[in-house]
């Protein structure tokens, strides 16, 4: 508390460091793994939540095809994932960016 209650005009841009952002690049070099990660973490709870629909459907028709919608938008979705990560690395390649990924 003592720190906080120290805290002025003068104090405050010594507290917090320069942004490590030089350009747009960097930027989306930090946000697009962590973006991926986000998708591939809502790929497999889409994956759980089908397998125990499927599991809990007892065979009724109208239950197997929720479950299989949710299977296809699963696989779609992460289809979509990889394809953009593909296309933020050819937009790269073509605009001569270096990248760390």
């Amino acid at each position: 508390m003592k720190q906080l209650a120290q805290i002025n005009a003068t104090t405050l841009p010594s507290m917090f460091g320069p942004a490590k952002f030089n350009n747009v690049g960097m930027f989306v070099n930090l946000l697009l793994p962590l973006l991926m990660l986000g998708g591939a973490i809502v790929f497999l709870i889409m994956l759980m939540y089908g397998a125990y629909s499927w599991i809990t459907s007892g065979g009724e028709a109208k239950n197997m095809e929720k479950t299989q919608k949710i299977f296809t938008y699963a696989i779609l979705g992460l289809l979509i994932i990889v394809m953009s990560y593909f296309a933020v690395k050819l937009i790269g390649t073509l605009l001569h960016i270096q990248t760390p990924l």
